[in-house]
């Protein structure tokens, strides 16, 4: 069978190209589960967790009998109170055992095999047969749990971990688990907010006993380098695979779905298209940017949960846009509820000690979320969009020209506002100036870190050029030279 770049569900080796997980592995099997950890992998959508359970599950089978349930096989009515919970739980928690044992199981899992047929039991009896099973097991059990955030309106889930809890807490007096790992989008300490009043504190949790997970689920550029090895291996397409995976980690900062997906669309898509008839080109600096633009236009099912997030979330609308269009610097707190959902989904992350979006896909993806919403009424935009005819020539874009007629533009709409106004929505302006004039064949994003941490406003990729725009209010010639003399050094940088 050919492999292929997955993005949907899963990857398997055997099927899919994909990063070597070894090293993860190992370190989750020493740090966490060797040490009787109950800890969350707790990431955004498409983070690779149930790709890092399935390779997980193998990785700690010769040593333990390992337990791979997912929530998403039970239904709505499976939660209804504890003694369909406690029948539900005991199915399928007996067919994952049945999947990866083979040998004769009917004595030790008959605690479990029971209990539809004595009738309805309560999640005390449940985790007293647990109990049971753990301490006849001929190998310390491990327990994984995916999608288990599917559960989190449910009372009766919630009630599970406090008697999970409890069990951890005495298990040298009443044997269990040997390790737990559940794995989820939200948070376990915030399984109780949608099951409390607002009035109440949201992050009561009846699971507090979970170790942190701190192992990076990024992709490094010598990862995607790996798998971009394996693939060269198979095509022999001549590319630069060294200068290939560090361009999509640019673009990705190693976020699992979108390195498959800029693989997937130059593999399925742009090999062999207009322009990038052979296999060298197509997978080259030029072919990443060219998927980028691609993937952007489609919207993918992780950018669309992230507009659902930020149309939820107001607070975490209106920082993402402060940190876009502003550049402003908010300090690094986990303590702030809209920072908290932030990195919980996935959208941002800590860098020297300030909020900044994850990764530069997710940018360009907020950025063209907002401009649509600002669009429909920006005067500003109508205006770009009826000028930008003069401003490609030759298939390239006159970048000069592009801020010769902007700066002329907004001298005459908003010359009389003040330096305020003017720094807070300058770059929002430019942008929806910009927006029409590139047209989906460019991209531009906002470049977050140089060397020293000063920002550089934005950059703009048209047809293999590069260009970087640093907006400035005007303080006068000295102020300028000073200006001048920054942008070189972003240049030289």
């Amino acid at each position: 069978m050919t492999r292929y770049f997955n993005t949907e569900g899963s990857c398997n080796p055997k099927e899919h190209y994909m990063v070597k997980l070894d090293n993860r592995l190992e370190r989750i099997k020493r740090l966490l589960v060797e040490r009787k950890k109950y800890f969350v992998i707790n990431r955004g959508r498409q983070y690779g967790k149930t790709t890092t359970l399935r390779a997980l599950e193998k990785y700690l089978m010769d040593e333990y009998i390992v337990l791979s349930l997912d929530f998403q096989q039970l239904g709505t009515k499976d939660f209804a109170d504890e003694a369909t919970f406690s029948n539900a739980f005991a199915d399928i928690m007996i067919r994952a055992f049945h999947i990866n044992n083979t040998d004769d199981s009917e004595e030790l899992l008959k605690p479990l095999s029971g209990i539809r047929a004595e009738g309805s039991i309560g999640l005390k009896d449940l985790f007293v047969r647990l109990s049971d099973v753990c301490r006849n097991s001929p190998r310390p059990m491990v327990l994984m749990i995916d999608e288990v955030d599917s559960a989190s309106n449910n009372q009766v889930f919630v009630d599970f971990l406090a008697q999970l809890r409890s069990y951890y807490l005495y298990r040298d007096k009443m044997p269990i688990f040997h390790s737990v790992i559940l794995a989820g989008v939200y948070s376990i300490k915030n399984l109780k907010l949608k099951l409390r009043q607002e009035s109440e504190h949201q992050y009561n949790s009846p699971w507090n006993i979970a170790a942190d997970f701190d192992i990076d689920m990024n992709f490094s550029a010598k990862q995607i380098a790996g798998m971009l090895e394996e693939y060269e291996n198979d095509y022999q397409t001549g590319m630069n695979i060294t200068a290939v995976a560090e361009e999509i980690y640019a673009y990705t900062s190693g976020y699992p779905v979108l390195v498959s997906l800029i693989c997937k669309r130059i593999d399925e898509k742009i090999v062999g298209s207009e322009g990038y008839e052979s296999p060298d080109i197509a997978w080259s600096k030029k072919g990443v940017e060219k998927a980028v633009t691609m993937i952007l236009k489609e919207n993918p099912l992780l950018f669309e949960s992230m507009a659902k997030q930020l149309d939820t979330y107001e607070a975490l609308h209106r920082i993402t846009e402060d940190i876009l269009y502003r550049g402003k610097r908010i300090p690094f707190s986990m303590e702030e509820k809209s920072i908290y959902l932030g990195v919980m989904f996935g959208f941002f992350k800590e860098e020297n000690s300030h909020v900044a979006i994850a990764n530069r896909m997710f940018e360009m993806c907020l950025l063209n979320m907002f401009m649509a919403k600002e669009a429909i009424t920006s005067e500003v935009f109508s205006r770009g969009e009826s000028d930008r005819f003069q401003f490609i020539r030759n298939n390239m874009l006159d970048m000069k020209l592009v801020l010769k007629k902007f700066v002329e533009y907004f001298n005459e709409i908003y010359s009389e506002k003040d330096g305020n106004f003017i720094e807070k929505y300058g770059r929002k302006f430019f942008l929806l100036y910009l927006k029409p004039i590139i047209n989906g064949t460019g991209n531009y994003y906002l470049e977050a870190q140089t060397r020293d941490a000063r920002r550089t406003d934005v950059i703009v990729d048209y047809r293999g050029e590069q260009f970087i725009v640093e907006l400035k209010i005007w303080h006068g010639n000295e102020y300028n030279e000073r200006g001048e003399e920054q942008l070189m050094d972003y240049l030289d940088y």
